[in-house]
Order: C-alpha cells, then sequence, then structure tokens
C-alpha cells in the first residue's frame, strides 16, 4: 500500500472524506516548489538523531542525511540551512533521499569543470601514491597526476612529494566515471617559457653556462639549462675514454658546460664539459720525457698490445714486441688484464700525432746482453721440445730462452723429412750451441753434434767396393733408402736394384727387405753413400742371382746382365739419382 493511500484512511478516520482530502492535498502541493532528483537543494535542519539528520528541504516530507557526511557535526543545530543533493524523490519507504556529501561534491565537480574549461589554476595536496602517479586532493575530491606531469624534470622518486600543497590546472575530465587529470608541469613550462625564450636569444658559441643534468644515455646526458635541454655527447665529458656517461656524472647533478654549436631552427644546442678543462697534451714532452718511468692502467687489448691510460685524456701504447725481453707474446691478455696498474716506460713521443709508444720489458735488463756468458758456443745443454716445424725444432733452454735446431742438425747418420720422425713435443733433449746472434735474438743449437762425428769411423768402414747388408727404411721415386749397420743411412738408385726398368718399385721392394750391397760411392763432406744390389752380384754364382731375381719379382738375369758395365749414359743417371736420393717425392714410403 502506498503512503498515499496510508495518509487518506488517517484522514478518514479523523472524520475527512477522500474528496476533502485531495482538496486540502492540492492546497498544499500548491506551497511547494518544483523540485527534481539530481539537484543540489536548499533545506533547513529540523531534528538532530543519534544517526541521522532531519532536513526539511519544502517538500511534503522530509529527508534524513547521514550524521557522518558532516565534518562539523558538533558545530550543527537546529535551524541551520545547509545545501544537500536530493538523490531520490522517494525510497522504498516513501522518504527523500538527501547527501549532504554528494552536495560538496556536486559543487566541487562544478569548479573543477569550469576550471578545465577556463585554464583556471587550482590549488591541491598530493596525499598518496598510485600506480603510475599520486592522488591529488582537489578541494576534496580526489584526482590523480601522472608521473609525467609532475614536473619538466624526470621524477624519480614521488615520495617527496607527498603532503605538499602545489598549484594545478585540470587537463582531463571524464564526467561518466567522474575522473580528473591534473598536471603542474604545464604551469612549470608556462613559467619557463620567457626563460626558454632569454636563453635562446642570448646563446652564442662559447658561451659557459651552468645546468642540472635531466637524462643519461649510452650516448650522452642531456642538461637542463632552464627549460631548454642540450647535450653533452660522450665524447665531450672527458679528455679521458669514458665508457658510458654515468662514469662521469649523476642524474640532477648541476654542472658548468660550455656552448659548442647552437642549431636556432631545431633549437638543437651541443654542449661540452671537457673543454672546460685544460687539454692534456699541452707541454706533455715537459710531463713526460722519453725515458721517464710512469704508471698507469690497462684500459684496452688488441691483437697487437695494450693500450695504458697515463692520465685521463693520455693514452700510450705498449706493443707486444715491447712486454718481454724473452717470451713470444702471441696476445697481451698472456702479460696483463683490462684495468690492470702496470710500470712502463716511455719509449717515443709523438706531440702532432698524439702518440706514445710504451715499454714493459726495458723495467729489467735484456737478458740477452749477457746470453753468450750462460751459453758460450759450444756449451753443452738440455732444452725442452716446444714447437715443431717442417725445417726444424724449436727447444726452451730457459723459461723465455728458445733456440732452433735445424733438421739437418738433428741426426749425423738418418735422412730425416720431417722432426718428428726423430722428437716429439715436450721431450728433453742434449744441445750444443752452435752459434748465438744478439742483433737477431736468435740462437742456433745443434743436437747431432752432441756426439762426435762418425763419419771418420764410416770413412774406413765403407769404402767403396765394400760388400755390406742394408735394410730398407724408406721407398722414394728414384730408388730406396737403407739402414746399414751403424746406424747409417745409404742410397740405392733404381738403376742399381734391377737390369731391367722397374714399373712400380714398391710391387718389388717393401721396407724391411734386407738386400746385399756393394759400396759404389762415399762422399765424407756430402755424408752421401751410394750403394749397388748389381755390383755386389757381379760376378756371384747364377743361384745368388736367381735367389735376389725371385725374391723380388724381378725379370731374369744371367752372369752375364749382371757383369755388363752400365754405360756412360746410365752412370749419369744414377749419379742425378744418388743426389735425389734424399727428396721428399716418395712410392709407398712409410
Amino acid at each position: 500500500m502506498s503512503a498515499t493511500k496510508n495518509t487518506v484512511q488517517e484522514f478518514e478516520e479523523h472524520g475527512y472524506s477522500e474528496e476533502e482530502y485531495k482538496q486540502l492535498e492540492q492546497l498544499y502541493s500548491g506551497t511547494m516548489g518544483k523540485i527534481n532528483a539530481g539537484e543540489i537543494v536548499k533545506g533547513r535542519v529540523v531534528h538532530i538523531g543519534d544517526s541521522n539528520v532531519a532536513v526539511d528541504i519544502g517538500f511534503k516530507s522530509e529527508g534524513t542525511v547521514a550524521k557522518s557526511e558532516f565534518p562539523n557535526i558538533k558545530d550543527l543545530k537546529i535551524g541551520d540551512e545547509i545545501e544537500v543533493f536530493l538523490e531520490s524523490i522517494e525510497d522504498k519507504d516513501g522518504q527523500l533521499v538527501l547527501s549532504r556529501k554528494r552536495a560538496d561534491f556536486m559543487r566541487v565537480w562544478e569548479r573543477v569543470v569550469k576550471s578545465h574549461d577556463t585554464g583556471e589554476v587550482l590549488k591541491g595536496r598530493c596525499v598518496r601514491r598510485t600506480k603510475g602517479g599520486i592522488v591529488v586532493d582537489l578541494m576534496g575530491l580526489d584526482a590523480f597526476l601522472p608521473g609525467s606531469q609532475i614536473d619538466v624534470r624526470p621524477v624519480r622518486d614521488f615520495d617527496v612529494f607527498i603532503g605538499r600543497e602545489m598549484d594545478f590546472r585540470v587537463v582531463k575530465v571524464n564526467h561518466p566515471s567522474e575522473n580528473v587529470v591534473v598536471s603542474h608541469k604545464v604551469l612549470v613550462e608556462e613559467e619557463l617559457s620567457s626563460q626558454r625564450k632569454a636563453i635562446l636569444d642570448s646563446l652564442e658559441k662559447g658561451q659557459i653556462l651552468e645546468g642540472h643534468v635531466k637524462a643519461i644515455t649510452d650516448f650522452g646526458v642531456f642538461v637542463d639549462l632552464g627549460g631548454v635541454d642540450g647535450l653533452v655527447h660522450i665524447t665531450d665529458l672527458s679528455w679521458g675514454r669514458v665508457n658510458h656517461p654515468s662514469e662521469i656524472v649523476k642524474l640532477d647533478q648541476l654542472v658548468n658546460i660550455v656552448v659548442l654549436d647552437f642549431d636556432a631552427e631545431k633549437k638543437r644546442i651541443s654542449l661540452g664539459m671537457k673543454q672546460l678543462q685544460p687539454h692534456p697534451w699541452e707541454n706533455i714532452d715537459q710531463r713526460y720525457p722519453v725515458g721517464t718511468k710512469i704508471n698507469g692502467k690497462i684500459v684496452s687489448l688488441t691483437d697487437y698490445g695494450a693500450f695504458v691510460e697515463i692520465e685521463k685524456g693520455i693514452e700510450g701504447l705498449i706493443h707486444i714486441s715491447e712486454m718481454s725481453w724473452t717470451q713470444h707474446i702471441k696476445h697481451p691478455s698472456q702479460v696483463v688484464s683490462m684495468g690492470q696498474m702496470i710500470d712502463a716506460i716511455i719509449l717515443s713521443l709523438d706531440k702532432d700525432g698524439k702518440k706514445i709508444s710504451l715499454g714493459m720489458k726495458q723495467l729489467e735488463p735484456d737478458p740477452w746482453t749477457t746470453l753468450m756468458q750462460k751459453y758460450p758456443i759450444g756449451s753443452k745443454h738440455v732444452g725442452t721440445v716446444r714447437n715443431l716445424t717442417n725445417f726444424g725444432v724449436f727447444v726452451e733452454l730457459e723459461e723465455g730462452v728458445d733456440g732452433l735446431v735445424h733438421i739437418s742438425d738433428l741426426s749425423w747418420t738418418k735422412k730425416i723429412r720431417h722432426p718428428g720422425e726423430v722428437v716429439k713435443k715436450g721431450d728433453q733433449l742434449d744441445v750444443i750451441v752452435l752459434s748465438v746472434d744478439i742483433s737477431q735474438r736468435r740462437i742456433s743449437l745443434g743436437h747431432k753434434q752432441v756426439q762426435d762425428n762418425p763419419w771418420e769411423v764410416f770413412e774406413s768402414k765403407y769404402k767403396v767396393d765394400t760388400d755390406v747388408e742394408g735394410t730398407i727404411v724408406r721407398i722414394i721415386e728414384k730408388g730406396v733408402i737403407v739402414e746399414m749397420p751403424l746406424g747409417v743411412d745409404g742410397f740405392v738408385p733404381l738403376s742399381q736394384l734391377s737390369h731391367t726398368p722397374v714399373k712400380n718399385i714398391a710391387d718389388s721392394f717393401k721396407v724391411g727387405d734386407t738386400l746385399p750391397l756393394k759400396v759404389i760411392e762415399f762422399d765424407k763432406e756430402s755424408k752421401k753413400i751410394v750403394l749397388s744390389a748389381l755390383e755386389y752380384l757381379r760376378g756371384k754364382e747364377q743361384k745368388l742371382v736367381d735367389d735376389y731375381v725371385a725374391g723380388h719379382k724381378l725379370a731374369p738375369m744371367t752372369m752375364k746382365d749382371v757383369v755388363s758395365t752400365p754405360s756412360d749414359e746410365e752412370e749419369k743417371k744414377d749419379k742425378v739419382s744418388a743426389e735425389s736420393g734424399n727428396e721428399p717425392s716418395t712410392q709407398g714410403s712409410n
């Protein structure tokens, strides 16, 4: 049942008819102004209860407002006129729904919306942090201040603004959600605009200014000159090497800078800091004469050396050849490391080219000056095989001191094709010092010279026409190499193995075969012994010849074939073959 029907019943109980009630209601309604929900209206306090305040707004019934909506409830008195917001003319109980708090909000909201349209500056207080910014109390209304709108400079700590009262301009209003976005930055920019224009108008090259570091990037530093930003490139921060600008400056730091260049149209300002300091190369030849000992830091390593920072803006190069008197350095990291502090000697200085050559080995005596005393020619030593090459063996006599044993000085008796046939890396090797070249820093060593030259003995042992046995150790294109008693190698030309041409020597002769031979040539100086199987068989029994032929799958030979004397042309070919006996080209070699 509605409130109107209840009222009619009450009137009927007091002796009024329904018609009389309607007349009274019409008279009463005529005394009230027209009001609508969603408006701010004035009312008078008629009662203050325990939890609510009754307010008469001139309607047929009174409305109530929760006491919690009155911040100054103690000062409120019956009869006070107040503004309230009419949220609803009738709730489920038929009563007015009023709100004092909503009325206050709507008054502020109207002011905020108006300020957005007019650009009016409002005061507010930063109350708490939120994601991406700060909540601002704007006359009792919560507004959002984005971090990017706090100041013209990037703000890294929002907490320093909490509790601070500031001026704001409303930059965005969302009516459906009743959200407000404010900015303090736009006010700062307006204040700086005149300042900016004055700075731009007065800028000129060489001008020295003060500014705050606004931002740091990999390529440089942005400096705020008072509303105008300029860039100090990383190369203009310091005369010294700079890996990152943060090594030189910090955010918000006050710095002195000089204007290097200015583009009025693009409003780009190039600034410098190092230009305010004296150039480090001035009078450098007086401060660092050749021969001066310096202490510096390794700032760069390359394949060819290390760069040392002597002072900011002054670097010198230590070439790898100047790092050690004796070591064979392939990369400077074998000796020094990045950031290490080292001592060095100035070897040369090119002021115009801004180049300094440094040396580390010069801090110590050159061991080669006394090397002849330690390693005189003819002295015997034991070294370690460090490296093998086609032409010889490098032997370490002591740390950093190597000598070369040429392949020809490895053996008195063997025809060596590669040093690996005799030694391997890491072996201990007995050597004799053959020569020392201090200017070229070279030591020539010999291994075979550790033993007496056996060719004095071979000369009497292997005279021409001497019969010997030889074991094939290597097969080459021109014949075979055989090892004879006493360990000496000899050469048997192909023409001295068979009376007929042999198409493939490896088909008839194998490594390890033992041959009956006769010495046909002995050369002590060239250390060469030439042998012949045919000369050995000359005059021997036919059975011995047949056994030799059968054992090596050769064409049949008779005593007449063997006895026949080689022509002059064949002897010439044999000599050429003998001289070629140590060539590496082989057939069926091991």
